[in-house]
C-alpha cells in the first residue's frame, strides 16, 4: 500500500490521572480514538481532546470500551450483544455531542481493550457493535481487527469497515492478537515493532509468534498513546512511513 492511517487512543485521562503525551502525538497521526468514560476519559479531558484533534485536523472517532475504569477496559466482561450495543450506543452519543459543540464531525468508532477483542472473535458481539454504529450514525467507519468477526460484521450490516493493524503487538497464526497475559505479547524492541509496520503496510503480511507469514490488510496502524515512550514511538513510524514513500491520510480524506 502507499497510503495509511495512523491512529492512536487519546482523551485517557480521568480526574487526576493525566496522559501526559496526547497533544504532542496529535500532530503526528491522522486519526484520533477518543475515550468516552467507561474505561477512561472524563467530560472535561473529552472536550479537551476533541478541541486539539481539530486544531491539528485530525479525523475524531469514538473509543467507547467496556465499564471497568480500574481494569482500564482490559478486562474481559460477560456481555451480551445487546449490552454492547446499548454500552456503544451511550458513549458514541456522549462523544458526538462535544464533537457537535466543538462545530466538528465525527469520522468513525473505534472499540477499546476487552470489547475489542472480545469482538474480534464473536460474531453476535461484533454485529451488536456494528449495527450500533450503523443506528447512530451510517456513515461512521468501523476500526477493527483486520480479518476479524468485526469487519465481517460490517460488510454484512453495510457499515464502513478499517482493517486495523498493531505497531507494538505481536500476533498469532490465525491473525489474531496475542492476550496481553502472554509472554510476547507487547514488542518493547523499537527496531522490531518498525520492521513490523513496514511490511504490514508495503507486503501485507506480518510474522506471527511461530515465525510463519499471515497476510494482513493495513488500512490503519494503531499506536498507542499509554506507552512511556510513545511520542517517541510516533515519531520514528511517522518519519519511516514517509522515507519510504508511503502517504499518511485518514482514511476518506483526499490526497
Amino acid at each position: 500500500m502507499n497510503k495509511v492511517d495512523i491512529n492512536c487512543d487519546l482523551g485517557e485521562s480521568y480526574g487526576v490521572y493525566r496522559m501526559e503525551s496526547d497533544e504532542a502525538i496529535l500532530p503526528l497521526i491522522t486519526s484520533a480514538n477518543i475515550a468516552c468514560g467507561f474505561h477512561a476519559g472524563d467530560p472535561a479531558t473529552m472536550r479537551q481532546t476533541v478541541q486539539q484533534a481539530m486544531e491539528h485536523q485530525v479525523a475524531i472517532g469514538a473509543h467507547p470500551g467496556l465499564p471497568d475504569l480500574q481494569g482500564f477496559g482490559r478486562r474481559r466482561m460477560d456481555i451480551t450483544p445487546r449490552e454492547a450495543y446499548d454500552m456503544v450506543v451511550y458513549q458514541i452519543g456522549a462523544l458526538d455531542a462535544f464533537v457537535r459543540s466543538c462545530g466538528g464531525h465525527m469520522h468513525h468508532v473505534k472499540p477499546h481493550g476487552a470489547m475489542y477483542n472480545m469482538a474480534a472473535e464473536d460474531d453476535q458481539l461484533a454485529e451488536g457493535i456494528a449495527e450500533a454504529i450503523y443506528k447512530v450514525q451510517p456513515e461512521l467507519y468501523l476500526y477493527g481487527l483486520a480479518g476479524s468477526a468485526l469487519i465481517q460484521a460490517a460488510d454484512r450490516i453495510g457499515l464502513r469497515s478499517v482493517s486495523e493493524v498493531f505497531a507494538d503487538r505481536t500476533y498469532g497464526v490465525d491473525g489474531t492478537l496475542t492476550p496481553r497475559n502472554q509472554p510476547g505479547a507487547v514488542i518493547e524492541q523499537t527496531g522490531q515493532a518498525l520492521a513490523q509496520v513496514l511490511r504490514m503496510v508495503k507486503e501485507g503480511i506480518v510474522v506471527s509468534t511461530k515465525g510463519t507469514l499471515v497476510p494482513i490488510k493495513a488500512e490503519t496502524i494503531c499506536i498507542h498513546g499509554d506507552g512511556a515512550q510513545a511520542l517517541a514511538f510516533a515519531q520514528e513510524i511517522r518519519s519511516l512511513l514517509e522515507s519510504e514513500g508511503v502517504t499518511l491520510s485518514a482514511i476518506g480524506a483526499a490526497g
